[in-house]
């Protein structure tokens, strides 16, 4: 059996080379991810916690609470408590009660945390920075396009099916 390149020219509209290229991508970033939960004492969820908790996509709705954190990582209540419990513990984020309805939580990532995250992603945002360049405004919008196409279609195969 021959062995494929995903870099081949080519290939570019290969599916398996998309898939090399992805995989090792999800690899180099989960290897990051994993890093920075191991040296902060943390799980991989709480890792992806914090994502959601900053992400503006998820925040776009007003704070994030922890139903909806449940619902984006797709855990129990006991989990996300679990989760929250140890993010707080560690400094990461406070649960903020809503003003208005004092039953409602918003969680707020720490800003002493957030410059710690940012501090320690730092290289991935320089890599990430570095790749760009090599880009045309044009290209980049390209591959922008693309990757909120993935992110709708993969999305979508979470929803509940009828």
């Amino acid at each position: 059996m021959q062995s494929r390149s995903p870099e081949t020219p080519d290939q570019a509209s290969d599916l398996f080379a998309y898939a090399v290229l992805l995989r090792a991508l999800n690899r180099e970033l989960n290897k990051a991810t994993l890093d920075f939960a191991h040296r902060q004492g943390l799980h991989s969820t709480d890792v992806h916690a914090l994502a959601v908790i900053m992400d503006p996509a998820a925040s776009a709705d007003g704070p994030v609470t922890p139903t909806r954190l449940r619902e984006e990582l797709g855990l129990t209540s006991g989990a996300i408590t679990a989760c929250l419990d140890r993010l707080q513990r560690s400094g990461h984020v406070s649960r903020v009660r809503d003003t208005a309805d004092r039953r409602v939580v918003h969680l707020a990532y720490n800003p002493d945390a957030r410059a710690l995250a940012r501090e320690y992603f730092s290289p991935l945002a320089r890599a990430t920075e570095s790749a760009r360049s090599r880009f045309t405004p044009e290209q980049l919008s390209t591959i922008a396009a693309f990757l909120r196409a993935l992110n709708a279609e993969l999305a979508a195969g979470h929803e509940p099916q009828p």
